[in-house]
This record gives C-alpha cells, structure tokens and sequence, in this order.
C-alpha cells in the first residue's frame, strides 16, 4: 500500500507524525480527501474532524480548530491552530462551551461580539462531531 508521511501540528505541539495511506478532513474549499500522489494543496481547514488512515488499515481520529493544509509530494502537514487526539476532547467541557455560546447568541448583550460567539458555536460543535465519529468508529 502506498503511503504518504503526514504531520499534524499546533501551536503548542506535534500531535502526529508518520506514513499514512489517506487524510481525510473538511477544508475551507469542501471536503478533502489526500491520498499518495495527490497534486500539490495549501488551503484553509475548517474546526473539525481529521482521519488518517495508516498503512496497517488503522484509523486515527483528531481534531482541529482550523489552521492549514499543505500538500506536497510525499508529505501531508497539517498546521491547525489548536489539535487534539479525539480521545483527548473533554466532552463535558464541549457540551458547556456549546451551551454558553448558544446563550449568548440568543441573549445578545449591549456588549455583544456576535462573530466570537460565532466561531465558539463552531468550535464546540466541531468537537463533538469529532467525538461522534470517534464513538462509530468503535463499534
């Protein structure tokens, strides 16, 4: 099976590194799917799932909050502005970020930053779709 060497990094850390058979992950351009061979990309990446499919036919599951995708023959690297392995994502901490963003939308305060309750929407919901997909891929 052909492979590719992808790296998934943040900010704070180095979240993956190694041959993979497939990416697969939601750009800003739609969905993506990268696999060995796949012409030269750098594109925005939506918060979201990122599944790799490794060499062995395992999957690995992660998040990211958004950042970058470069593809380049032979290498994938993904730049995400925050990443975790799905299992890492505190579901309690989700589901209450999730519920204060959706109140503050709905309360809209004098002082109200509509784009940044916005985008914390996005993100808990991004974290839970992760956290759905870790649980179908389990059973």
């Amino acid at each position: 099976m052909a492979t590719m060497q992808c790296d998934i990094v943040s900010a704070e850390q180095a979240i993956f590194s190694g041959p993979v058979a497939m990416v697969s992950l939601r750009g800003t351009i739609g969905e993506l799917g990268i696999m060995p061979g796949h012409a030269p990309l750098l594109t925005g990446i939506r918060p979201g799932t990122v599944q790799l499919r490794l060499e062995n036919g395992d999957e690995e599951v992660f998040y990211a909050s958004g950042g970058f995708i470069e593809v380049q023959p032979g290498i994938v690297t993904i730049l995400a502005d925050t990443a975790s392995r799905a299992e890492d994502i505190d579901e309690a901490a989700a589901a209450a970020a999730r519920e204060a963003a959706e109140r503050a939308l709905s309360e809209q305060a004098a002082d109200f930053d509509f784009s940044l309750a916005a985008a914390q929407l996005a993100e808990a919901m991004a974290q839970q779709r992760t956290l759905e997909e870790l649980r179908k891929r389990r059973r």
